[in-house]
């Protein structure tokens, strides 16, 4: 039975687990929202929830604290500042978990975690531009090659022509010379 066991085990070792969870922690305070598995992010949520709470109180101790488990100084730095400032009214709750469906390689459930508070301000990335669009630069890189089409038509094929006969020339040449094949004798 499972009484007072706190915790999902997700296939590591105690220390793979540990560094797992710190990195997401990390990750998760820097970008405000990340994207990973429903299992890594519901164990997430039980590890940064009570770290933003210890954040609360911003003394020496706390800071040292949540920074053995935070491996980047300057996320630590925007907990205590910037994040804490803006969660610290709510009693709890701080994480939100979205469900987004199964990954197609594996069919693993996949998830959204995002800080509550910063959900309207993690920025979306802008959509592609459409390919029909001619740039400046595409025009320029072909012009140069119409012009070697046009030196390469140009050029007269009697240069080509001449050529061709003094090559065979000098064939006929090596040819009638009587080729002499020296071997060596041994001697008994």
């Amino acid at each position: 039975m499972r009484h007072s066991v706190k915790g999902k085990k997700l296939g590591r070792t105690a220390s793979h687990r540990a560094a797992t969870l710190r990195l997401l922690a990390t990750a998760l305070f820097k970008h405000k929202k990340i994207k990973t598995t429903l299992a890594k992010a519901k164990a997430l949520r039980t590890y940064a929830e009570p770290m933003i709470t210890r954040a609360k109180t911003d003394s020496v101790h706390a800071r040292r604290i949540i920074a053995a488990d935070i491996i980047d100084r300057a996320v630590v730095k925007e907990l205590f500042s910037d994040i804490v400032t803006k969660i610290g009214d709510r009693p709890g709750g701080y994480t939100r978990v979205v469900r987004l469906g199964q990954r197609k390689g594996d069919g693993a459930e996949m998830a959204i975690i995002e800080l509550v508070d910063y959900s309207g301000i993690v920025k979306t990335k802008a959509p592609k531009k459409a390919k029909e669009e001619v740039k400046p630069a595409e025009e320029k890189a072909e012009a140069p090659k119409e012009e070697k089409k046009e030196k390469k038509a140009a050029k007269p094929k009697a240069e080509k022509a001449e050529k061709k006969p003094a090559k065979v020339k000098a064939k006929k040449e090596a040819d009638s010379e009587p080729k002499v094949k020296k071997t060596k004798r041994l001697s008994k």
